[in-house]
């Protein structure tokens, strides 16, 4: 048995999972991944990786085996808004199945700490309806309102973390992320986020080409990026705060404004169609981050502009390796913030 920190990360064949991985072995833990597939991209860093479907309750015992002390439990079946409205019984029923086993699997075997992946989708939704919203804070969740499926199970499994540290002493905290962007992710496929789909449809057009966004591009976002929400999880785990934390920038960005971004950076001018008939989510959502300041100190700090150009320039070089690249814009490998 090795004396470094056993963390059990779920969820770490993917985007946020695997940045994590990565981060918690470079501070020195002992880390075991799970998931159903491995990282899509790039080799998992974990000192174990298991392929495990966690809907299953001997699975997750087999996860949580071992010593275990921290799980960061990130697993989720998920994807932008196209996906979690078309799923809604789906989505509901893996994700409490995976959440309901984790949490009971972590207490029968001793784990100390679990921290469970929320969602800003958990906000009710006439809170929302303005593009300039007023930031969301913690409390605002009740009287609930959230996005059917997704939010609804979110919020449900934020309502059994609490129980479970109230009943049987496991030690709960519970982030609710404000989309997480940044390379290593998701970009084709239907199960992307908006700054991975714009990109990936920037790096495919050329100058005076139509780039299509869902809605009229007048909602707004905010956004974060990837490296500054796994130190807020690292941050998070090792505090005392029990209640829901909110985990976003507070920069407040329209969908065309997040396009004319990207396209800046790639050096192209394009033109915009708006596609009404497709799905948009809320109207505005934005961080209210008071109590990510007080409880951890600290917020996300990298510009939008700079976690983009590192997201844009690696999601065209992943489109370059697969020979869908058109030609290469004038953003250069040289120009990326290090």
């Amino acid at each position: 048995m090795t004396s470094r920190p056993r963390i059990l990360v779920t969820g770490a064949g993917g985007f946020i999972g695997h940045h994590l991985v990565r981060r918690l072995r470079k501070d020195g833990c002992w880390v075991r991944g799970v998931d159903l597939k491995h990282p899509e991209f790039e080799p998992a860093a974990a000192d174990e990786f298991e392929i495990l479907d966690l809907r299953k309750w001997d699975n997750c015992l087999e996860a949580t085996r071992g010593g275990v002390a921290q799980v960061y439990s990130l697993a989720a079946d998920m994807g932008g808004i196209g996906y979690i409205t078309s799923y809604l019984a789906d989505i509901f029923r893996n994700n409490i199945l995976i959440n309901t086993h984790m949490l009971e699997a972590s207490r029968v075997n001793g784990v100390r700490r679990f921290l469970f992946s929320s969602s800003a989708c958990v906000y009710p939704s006439f809170l929302q309806k303005s593009a300039d919203v007023t930031p969301l804070k913690e409390d605002d969740a009740i009287p609930a309102d959230p996005e059917p499926g997704y939010g609804w199970e979110k919020l449900a499994t934020e309502e059994l973390c609490r129980y479970y540290r109230k009943d049987h002493g496991l030690e709960t905290r519970v982030v609710r992320f404000h989309n997480v962007y940044g390379p290593l992710g998701t970009y084709d496929g239907g199960k992307e986020k908006s700054p991975a789909a714009l990109c990936r449809k920037v790096a495919l057009a050329q100058n005076g080409d139509e780039v299509e966004i869902w809605g009229d591009g007048k909602q707004t976002r905010s956004y974060m990026y990837v490296d500054d929400c796994v130190e807020g999880l690292v941050r998070l785990m090792a505090s005392e705060c029990h209640e829901p934390l909110n985990m976003g920038t507070d920069r407040l960005v329209t969908i065309d404004g997040l396009l004319e971004i990207i396209s800046g950076l790639a050096g192209k001018r394009l033109h915009i169609a708006h596609d009404l008939k497709k799905p948009q989510g809320v109207r505005g959502r934005n961080s209210d981050n008071t109590r990510l300041r007080e409880q951890l100190g600290w917020e996300p700090g990298t510009p939008l502009e700079d976690g983009l150009r590192t997201t844009y320039l690696w999601i065209e070089k992943e489109l370059g390796k697969a020979g869908r690249l058109p030609q290469r814009g004038k953003l250069q490998e040289k120009d990326a913030p290090v």
